[in-house]
């Protein structure tokens, strides 16, 4: 990932140079969402939508970062990446959804050029921090389940702290790498974004000049990042699975089974979304939109449901979090 630097910015230059016939047009300063509909009684039933989703977002992965902090028995490592994953998702859904309620209110539906490009820098930061984060916690269960006697060692704090700024950092290089070279295409003609955020393939198909050079670039970033990440899952659940068959108790193997199920779940979810917007050339399809709701809203939505539903030992913890705070009220109220 760190040689796409020079790379992205040699190759922006190039695509600049390549706009060099449409320098003394005027620079589109700000664009214009087309959305999910035009017809306004649809805008309402997409706002309340997705006020609940963020609302519950919010709300399910702060309840998630409480119950940890609070619950000493949930002081471990598997417990620490979660609620760092839950950091994630507050971010990622905060990236997109509180300007869109705003722009389903409001019937000019505008944003600066300024203030897209950072939308689109702040998704690819977040939601590539989250692929890399997803990662680190199958090989988190890989340390846990192939190698348990030596697990407290190899994920130590320190150990655990180092890798979990190593994906902030890395989801950060692969932000620039991905936005560097946008920034300098011109866009000067059309500024409807057939889209409710900045997307980037909804961003190349207004741009003035060809802008291929820039989406090959996009595509091989965005590749090496989903094909490293899946390559240790698979690699790391291929380690997991024949150790999972080697259990002798019925119980045992289907206790470490549910345990993984839920990661799964969210990997495919990430993976199956990733590869179907961001592997292929910047051209409209139908099932942008509602993907992108689904990756973008949905996805942090689900997350603190699926970890927390499928574990006994987190929802022991929100149990007793639940009957410390009735109890609290009620001594209050004497």
């Amino acid at each position: 990932m760190f040689f796409y630097f020079p790379l992205c910015f040699s190759l922006s230059l190039v695509d600049e140079m390549e706009g060099m016939a449409v320098k003394n047009e005027t620079r589109v300063t700000e664009f214009i969402f087309l959305g999910l509909s035009s017809n306004r009684d649809v805008q309402m039933i997409f706002f309340v939508f997705f006020l609940l989703m963020y609302l519950l977002t919010i709300t399910g992965n702060l309840l998630i970062l409480v119950t940890i902090y609070v619950d000493s028995q949930l002081h471990s490592p598997m417990y620490f990446f979660l609620s760092n994953l839950s950091i994630i998702d507050l971010f990622f859904s905060t990236v997109t959804i509180p300007r869109s309620l705003v722009n389903f209110l409001l019937p000019s539906k505008t944003i600066s050029f300024n203030d897209c490009i950072a939308q689109l820098f702040f998704l690819h930061f977040i939601g590539g921090t989250e692929c890399l984060h997803l990662t680190l916690m199958a090989y988190d269960r890989y340390v846990a389940i192939c190698k348990p006697l030596h697990y407290t060692t190899i994920m130590s704090k320190s150990v655990c702290l180092l890798l979990v700024i190593s994906t902030w950092t890395l989801g950060l290089l692969h932000a620039f790498a991905q936005v560097m070279p946008t920034i300098h295409l011109p866009f000067c003609g059309p500024n409807k974004i057939d889209h409710f955020f900045c997307e980037t393939h909804a961003l190349y198909l207004l741009v003035c000049s060809s802008s291929f050079i820039t989406e090959i670039v996009d595509m091989l970033n965005s590749g090496f990042l989903i094909f490293s990440c899946f390559l240790v899952v698979v690699i790391s659940y291929t380690f997991i699975i024949s150790t999972v068959f080697k259990i002798h108790s019925a119980e045992g193997r289907w206790k470490t089974f549910s345990t993984c199920s839920s990661h799964i779940l969210v990997l495919s979810f990430l993976f199956g979304s990733s590869v179907f917007i961001y592997m292929r050339p910047s051209v409209t399809f139908a099932a942008d939109k509602p993907l992108s709701v689904f990756y973008t809203i949905v996805t942090p939505f689900l997350n603190p449901f699926i970890y927390t539903l499928r574990n006994k030992e987190v929802k022991k913890a929100m149990k007793k979090l639940g009957s410390r705070k009735f109890a609290f009220l009620r001594l209050h109220r004497n």
